[in-house]
């Protein structure tokens, strides 16, 4: 009965110590994988987050022109319009960098899940 345990207690030793291995590799082999398509998400994040606040700034400066031209009063609405777009833009961009952060930490969250399962499925 010793000498049976002895090999189970190698196989298990073994897996135990293969596992992290494993794991780092799928990690690597992942990251190698999704480098190509992590460039072109972080252009385009890039690119959302800009236009996110360009557009409402533009949109409040149009605005404040606009009524500036068609009813002059002592403020200027311009000025105003252009802040509240500035303003709700940034609000805009917040709002998308804190979802992609959110999608981000999900992904890392579930990795390791997946690759014990992963794991298993190969013994």
């Amino acid at each position: 009965m010793n000498e049976q345990q002895q090999p189970q207690d190698s196989n298990r030793e073994r897996a135990r110590l293969t596992q992290p291995v494993g794991q780092q590799e799928a990690r690597k082999l992942k990251a190698r994988r999704q480098q190509h398509k992590a460039l072109w998400l972080g252009f385009s994040v890039t690119g959302l987050v800009g236009w996110g606040v360009v557009v409402p700034s533009l949109l409040g400066l149009a605005a404040g022109i606009w009524i500036d031209a068609r009813y002059p009063r002592m403020h200027c609405w311009t000025l105003m319009l252009l802040g509240l777009g500035i303003f709700v833009g940034c609000l805009n961009a917040w709002y998308w960098i804190s979802r992609e952060l959110d999608t981000i930490r999900r992904d890392q969250e579930e990795q390791p899940e997946n690759s014990a399962k992963e794991d298993k499925h190969h013994e």
